[in-house]
């Protein structure tokens, strides 16, 4: 029962949730019908001659942020330092900003 009261105990937390979930929702949505109609402006830059030229950008700011970030404003006082999601995160988004970078490199 206590299912059916969370948005009455906690709007503001249940609203935050419902508008996450919509986002998530309109980007499956986009995903699904992009085979079917014209490549959009950013799938163009992505894909085109200067995709490289995007994602090694992409690739500096992430090592810059990352680097500041975790090197300088992180105390390093153990593995217990509530830092740690921030690092997966980082590793994941610099994972796939590199693979990004290598499909765009060994594509042309």
């Amino acid at each position: 029962m206590q299912l059916f009261t969370i948005p009455f105990q906690q709007p503001i937390q249940f609203a935050i949730s419902i508008g996450a979930a919509s986002i998530m929702l309109v980007i499956f949505l986009k995903a699904a019908m992009s085979a079917e109609g014209r490549p959009s402006g950013w799938v163009r830059m992505v894909t085109g001659p200067n995709g490289k030229l995007v994602f090694g950008a992409l690739f500096v700011v992430w090592a810059v942020v990352s680097g500041i970030v975790l090197g300088l404003l992180v105390p390093h006082t153990g593995a217990d330092t509530p830092y740690g999601g921030f690092a997966l995160i980082s590793l994941f988004v610099g994972f796939f900003i590199m693979m990004g970078f290598l499909w765009a490199v060994i594509g042309d």
